[in-house]
């Protein structure tokens, strides 16, 4: 599964293609699809693009960006 199922759903939704979103964003094309795909992370700045274009928090297009993890694994300094 698709963590940023949200991001393509948006797009879809509003009928853009990955192209039209691309030039939107004044990125490439080739890194819209990496975007959507998790291939690639976006900038901070390419991020709140997303957010302005579709309306919904950055938090929920890119849920894996914002994942807190606690490791409760330690090494053991002897």
């Amino acid at each position: 599964m698709n963590l940023r199922e949200r991001l393509v759903a948006e797009r879809l939704k509003r009928n853009l293609t990955q192209k039209q979103v691309a030039d939107m964003l004044s990125i490439s094309e080739v890194y819209v699809r990496k975007i959507e795909k998790s291939q690639r992370n976006p900038g901070r700045e390419t991020m709140l693009k997303f957010e302005s274009i579709y309306g919904i928090p950055d938090r929920k297009l890119f849920p894996d960006l914002f994942r807190v993890s606690i490791d409760t694994k330690r090494i053991n300094i002897i």
